[in-house]
């Protein structure tokens, strides 16, 4: 059947930006400072075949707009825009070219690289200064008006405070796509992460909060396609409105909506990382796509007195100019819809301190910042920052504002370093310990500013840490000479994969003890997905462009006996921080503030139980340390379990005077030699209780009921590479992260029992 569309629109309205049902029409609005008339494309159902081309009838205040009465949802567009083009004063409109709408919330088809996507002839002896005038409609991808209702009845935030946070990194597609218990369409797709199974090992796990790696729409780059590779990480942004296309399993937006819903049923908090650094379409000689054909002297930052080029502060071709209100208003929105509309709990900011560039240099006082930070509904939600870039004086760690967290390379890299065995790094290892308070202790931070991370996406996995002495990048076409070269990895007698049991053993304690040293530390903890089960990438460390089984997430490891007893692990150090407050510090520790007579709320001793001085820690060589931690109990454990109890039904006894519950005492003895040590107690009245050796596999001690005493006046032998934990009481929180969800969050949530 076909549609009839009339000649011209009626002039609408300039807000809200994008395209807009009301029921009766359909209102389109689009900024654009410099064009001189701005056209409505309307296409077929499919995008290939345009049906229409009306003028848009009104500009005010720099936005373009107009209404198409009679128009749907399911309506599909795009624009042309006209202006000078003068790429030596910044303009490069080309109304030859289609324009994907920078609101678009859903994609139809995608790019199809040819020439005809370039402003200019690519072959042209003038480059960028020439002009093409082939259409770029047919290999452009098109946006379609949406209609964004859903049920979210009975959904609440779980809204985890920041010091009981546990993160899992993830990326949508490789944490799926080899479940062979899936649907094969539902296979590295926003569906799967509503799947119990995976939920459940959330729970297992202690984790507490998901960050999903980029979901927003992202572009395939051209040149990975032509070495036979993909853009796997997604930190390509094409569209900040609408879901990765290849993510949805039938096309289906709502599918994250859902996968959202579930998640926060069971009390886990999603975060997105998000890109708005910079967009896909590269340098001032990339493609035409959205921004630079709509106002490219707006959108981007562009060299002063050159404005033919852009600045490149992400390493990227491009930089998006937030200082531009009509950008930065872009990118809150585009924040807010994802927490309005998909119920998102926090952000996670790719290249962070780019956002906080002005002309000036970085400013923690931004344009960007204050607008986060003053929005009702962004304020409140989790705000980590990457924050580092390579523009002129992009490493600024600790000194974003007061609300965010930073995702901390210095924990990674001395943690890395001191468990690797290297020189002199004890003093490093206690600073990161205790949340970096040289970093981070200054307008009233807290220790959960530092986001502490062994590895991430970008890197080495944890089994790939303890595995290659050298990255082996070669499967991305770069002769191996791409991803970092400084990994601070060690492979402890073979490069990959080995046999030898000695080799084995040494690298499975190395790996557990990195792991205790990061979800024991003083901040927020983060995990990478499968650190928890030996995943390895066969020692490529910059696999973005692998969309295959190097980066894919092999839960067949999981259902090993080695991954099994490492995810076990993982789950009972998370119980260790959950139970003991004082592994969560509201405030930087220092050794200054006493916990009771003659007990600080933190010191440091050798093993031999003496304070470390400060030739101590200069000392090169010396790799073993004791940490000693004391805090006042919030809550005692019978108070805790008479309310956990009562919220099952079953009833407890009543708990005493908060006041009279004796303090907690923690012991972390630290053995990052070559040979066994004897430790001694520092504080050698009273018996503890050894609540993790890392030694063992599931970090279980060898003893009747898992349960090991030790009087404090005797001394305890540490394993090489190994750290114990003891406490002056046993730990009361050995399950999952809500000792009830975990087995009762499918009854009490809307859609029934496991099948």
């Amino acid at each position: 059947m076909s549609v009839a569309f009339p000649d011209r629109l009626m002039p609408g309205l300039p807000y809200p930006l994008g395209a807009t049902s009301d029921g009766l029409g359909v209102n389109f609005a689009v900024f654009s400072a410099n064009a001189t008339r701005m056209d409505l494309c309307l296409f077929d159902p499919s995008g290939k075949r345009e049906l229409k081309r009306i003028t848009l009838p009104e500009c005010t205040d720099e936005v373009w707009h107009g209404y198409l009465p009679g128009a749907a949802p399911g309506l599909v567009y795009g624009f042309r825009a006209h202006g000078p083009y003068e790429p030596t004063k910044g303009h490069r409109f080309n109304p030859n070219k289609l324009l994907l709408d920078p609101y678009a919330k859903r994609l139809v088809g995608q790019v199809r690289w040819t020439d005809a996507l370039y402003g200019y002839r690519l072959h042209s002896a003038r480059a960028d200064l020439s002009f093409d005038r082939r259409d770029s409609a047919a290999a452009m991808p098109k946006a379609m008006v949406t209609d964004d209702a859903f049920v979210w009845e009975h959904d609440r935030l779980p809204q985890v405070p920041w010091n009981k946070t546990v993160i899992y990194e993830a990326h949508v597609k490789g944490i799926s796509r080899m479940r062979e218990d899936l649907l094969p369409h539902e296979r590295g797709t926003f569906a799967a992460l509503s799947d119990p199974a995976f939920i459940d090992h959330l729970l297992r796990l202690g984790v507490t909060t998901l960050e999903l790696m980029p979901v927003h729409a992202f572009l395939q780059d051209s040149f990975l396609i032509e070495r036979g590779l993909s853009n796997y990480w997604g930190y390509s942004t094409l569209s900040y409105f609408a879901p990765e296309p290849s993510y949805m399993s039938m096309g289906d937006p709502n599918e994250l909506r859902m996968a959202v819903r579930r998640l926060h049923s069971a009390g886990i908090e999603v975060i997105l990382d998000v890109v708005y650094n910079h967009t896909s379409c590269g340098s001032e000689l990339g493609p035409t796509l959205s921004f630079r054909g709509l106002d490219n002297a707006s959108y981007f930052r562009l060299l002063p007195g050159q404005e033919r080029y852009h600045i490149n502060d992400t390493g990227c071709g491009n930089t998006l100019n937030l200082s531009h209100p009509r950008v930065l208003q872009m990118v809150m929105d585009s924040l807010r819809y994802w927490a309005q509309s998909f119920h998102i709990d926090g952000f996670r900011f790719d290249l962070g301190s780019t956002l906080g560039r002005e002309p000036h240099g970085f400013d923690p006082g931004s344009g960007f910042f204050d607008a986060l930070l003053q929005d009702p509904v962004l304020s409140k939600l989790k705000l980590i920052s990457e924050p580092w870039d390579i523009g002129p004086g992009g490493y600024q760690l600790g000194n974003h504002p007061a609300r965010f967290g930073e995702w901390n390379d210095k924990f990674r890299d001395d943690l890395r370093k001191f468990w690797k065995g290297d020189e002199a790094m004890r003093g490093g290892f206690a600073q990161r310990m205790l949340g970096s308070a040289e970093l981070f202790e200054h307008n009233r931070r807290k220790p959960w500013a530092t986001v502490n991370f062994i590895a991430s996406h970008d890197g080495f996995t944890l089994r790939d840490l303890v595995s290659y002495n050298g990255k082996h990048n070669e499967a991305n076409g770069e002769n191996n000479n791409d991803g970092h070269n400084d990994n601070a990895s060690y492979n402890w007698g073979a490069e990959g994969e080995t046999d030898d049991p000695g080799i084995q053993a040494t690298r499975a304690c190395v790996q557990r003890s990195m792991l205790a040293s990061t979800l024991l530390a003083q901040g927020t903890p983060m995990l990478l997905a499968g650190d928890e089960f030996n995943r390895s990438q066969g020692g490529n460390n910059n696999a973005y462009c692998q969309d295959n089984e190097i980066s894919w997430i092999n839960w067949e490891q999981a259902r090993s006996p080695e991954g099994a007893a490492l995810t076990a692990f993982v789950g009972r150090v998370t119980a260790i921080r959950r139970d003991f407050d004082v592994l969560r510090a509201s405030y930087f520790l220092h050794g200054n503030q006493m916990v009771a007579d003659g007990l600080p709320d933190v010191a440091w001793f050798d093993e031999s139980a003496q304070p470390v001085t400060s030739e101590d820690w200069n000392n090169p060589v010396a790799r073993a340390i004791t940490l000693q931690l004391a805090g006042k109990r919030l809550e005692p454990h019978k108070q805790l379990s008479s309310r956990l109890h009562d919220a099952a039904g079953t009833g407890a006894d009543g708990a005493g005077d908060p006041q009279e519950v004796p303090p907690d005492v923690l012991m972390i003895f630290v053995n990052a030699g070559h040979e066994p040590i004897e430790f001694s107690f520092p504080r050698t009245e009273g018996e503890y209780f050894l609540l993790l050796d890392c030694a063992q596999p599931t970090g279980m001690p060898e003893g009747e009921g898992g349960q090991v005493t030790v009087d404090g006046s005797a001394s305890v032998q540490v394993q090489a590479h190994t750290l114990q934990v003891f406490a002056n009481r046993p730990l009361h929180l050995s399950s999952a992260i809500y000792p009830l969800a975990a087995n009762e969050w499918i009854k009490r949530n809307e859609w029934g029992e496991r099948a």
